[in-house]
C-alpha cells in the first residue's frame, strides 16, 4: 500500500512539473493598445548603456534615441512609460514572455528575428562597421587577420564579424556594447565590431586613435511586438507614419543621430512590416 501511495504521489507531481513546464512554455498573452490604455502604463525594453540609442543619464533617468521613441509613442497612447533596459542577449526573451510590451531597443532587422517576433515599419537606419586604429591598414576582410576583434554577443554585430573575419581573428565575445567598446578602449583588443555610432563613444574614450574601417552590412532598425498581436502593431506603424509626416521623427534625428532622416524601404525580404 505504502508503495501505491508512493508511486501516485510520484506521479502526481510529475503531472504538474509537466503543466507548470507547459505553462512556462506557452506565449505571453497578446496585449492591445485597449488593455495598454487601461493599465496606463506602456513597458518599453530599450538597451540601457548604449548611447545614443538607450542609456541612463547621471540623474537616473532612461535618455537617448530609443528612449524618445518609446515616450512618444506612449504619449501618442495616452499613457505613462516604463522602461526597462536590457542586455542585447535578453531582449527577444524579455518579449515573449511577457516582461515588456513592445521594444524599442536598437533592433536590427534581420530575417531570423522576424520568424520570434514582429517588426513594425523601420524609423532609423544604420550599418555595421568594424573600428581599428587609424594607423592601421584595415581595407578588406583579409586585412582582420591575426587582429583580436571584440563584439556585443548575440548582437547583429557578432554575426557579421564572425562571418567576415578570417580564421585567424580572434573574436571576444561580451556582455552588452559597452564592454566590447571598453575592451577597445583599454586595448585588450584590436578592432571593435559595432555601428556606425559607436566611433563617438570610442572617441570620447580614447581621442584620436580609431576610425571606421570597414563597412558588412546596412541595416534598418524596427520597433518589436509579439508575433500575432496585430491591434499594436497596427497602432506603432501608424505613430511612425505620424512622426514621418509630422516632424517628430526628424527632431529626434537631429538631436541624437546628428545626420538626416534617410529614405526607409517599403518592404524587406523575409521581413513582414504587418501582422498575419
Amino acid at each position: 500500500m505504502f508503495g501505491f501511495k508512493l508511486n501516485r504521489r510520484r506521479a502526481l507531481l510529475g503531472a504538474a512539473a509537466i503543466v507548470a513546464a507547459a505553462s512556462l512554455s506557452q506565449p505571453a498573452a497578446a496585449i492591445t493598445p485597449a488593455e495598454i490604455k487601461a493599465k496606463g502604463k506602456l513597458v518599453v525594453g530599450i538597451q540601457g548603456d548604449n548611447p545614443p540609442w538607450g542609456f541612463v543619464t547621471s540623474a537616473g533617468k532612461q535618455d537617448g534615441f530609443d528612449a524618445e521613441m518609446g515616450a512618444l509613442f506612449a504619449k501618442e497612447l495616452g499613457v505613462e512609460v516604463e522602461f526597462v533596459p536590457l542586455e542585447v542577449s535578453n531582449r527577444i526573451p524579455a518579449l515573449t514572455s511577457g516582461r515588456v510590451d513592445i521594444l524599442f531597443a536598437t533592433m536590427a532587422m534581420l530575417p531570423d528575428r522576424a520568424k520570434a517576433v514582429q517588426f513594425s515599419q523601420p524609423y532609423n537606419a544604420n550599418a555595421i562597421v568594424l573600428i581599428g586604429p587609424k594607423d592601421k591598414s584595415i581595407k578588406t576582410n583579409d586585412d582582420m587577420a591575426g587582429l583580436t576583434i571584440s563584439v556585443a554577443k548575440g548582437a547583429a554585430q557578432d554575426t557579421q564579424v564572425t562571418k567576415n573575419a578570417p580564421p585567424t581573428a580572434t573574436i571576444r565575445r561580451y556582455d552588452g556594447d559597452a564592454a566590447s567598446v571598453q575592451a577597445l578602449a583599454s586595448g585588450q583588443v584590436d578592432a571593435l565590431g559595432g555601428n556606425i555610432f559607436y566611433l563617438d563613444r570610442v572617441e570620447k574614450a580614447v581621442p584620436g586613435k580609431f576610425e571606421n574601417k570597414l563597412e558588412f552590412q546596412k541595416l534598418y532598425n524596427g520597433a518589436c511586438t509579439r508575433l500575432g498581436e496585430k491591434e499594436i502593431n497596427v497602432a506603432v506603424n501608424e505613430f511612425i507614419d505620424k512622426i514621418k509626416a509630422n516632424g517628430e521623427l526628424k527632431k529626434i534625428y537631429d538631436k541624437w543621430m546628428k545626420v538626416p532622416v534617410p529614405e526607409f524601404p517599403k518592404s524587406l525580404e523575409g521581413i513582414p512590416f504587418t501582422a498575419s
